[in-house]
């Protein structure tokens, strides 16, 4: 057992002494681990609520748009370019996706998970996620949870 793990930390020094990621090398996502831009189309949604403190979801047409610029992989980073300007992002590579979180100071966190699967040639699947909440609907903002259906294209 020690053995195995002494082997396991001289890996990640190697891999740290070469500037590499353990996460990103061992995901094997070749497609997302080097995408630089994601232009994400959306045109579903689920809009989620509570009435008299039952869950309730709609489901509608939408045109959200996002894109995703300066995305490292191997730093974790990237941003968002959305309807109200330009966040910092969190980039989390797995296995088979690639999620992209956003967090802001005045509560809400949105999630876009991209996977490594299209939904026809040149374009991947994408879940787009807002985890908000307000008492009071204004139009044109998110005041209750959300989740958008749609693809994202890539560029290098």
């Amino acid at each position: 057992m020690r053995n195995s793990v002494a082997a396991l930390g001289l890996l990640l020094l190697g891999l740290a002494a070469r500037g590499e990621r353990p996460a990103a090398r061992a995901a094997g996502n070749d497609t997302l681990a080097t995408v630089k831009t994601l232009r994400c189309v959306f045109p579903l949604v689920a809009t989620g609520t509570w009435n008299k403190g039952a869950a309730q979801a709609t489901v509608t047409q939408a045109g959200l748009r996002v894109v995703f610029n300066s995305i490292n992989t191997d730093e974790g980073t990237a941003e968002s370019v959305g309807q109200f300007g330009r966040s910092d992002v969190i980039a989390k590579l797995s296995s088979r996706a690639l999620h992209l979180i956003e967090s802001f100071r005045d509560g809400p966190v949105y999630m876009t998970t991209v996977f490594d699967s299209e939904s026809r040639p040149g374009k991947l699947k994408a879940v787009h996620t807002r985890h908000e909440y307000t008492d009071v609907k204004v139009l044109g903002f998110t005041s209750s949870p959300e989740q958008y259906y749609g693809e994202c294209e890539v560029e290098r």
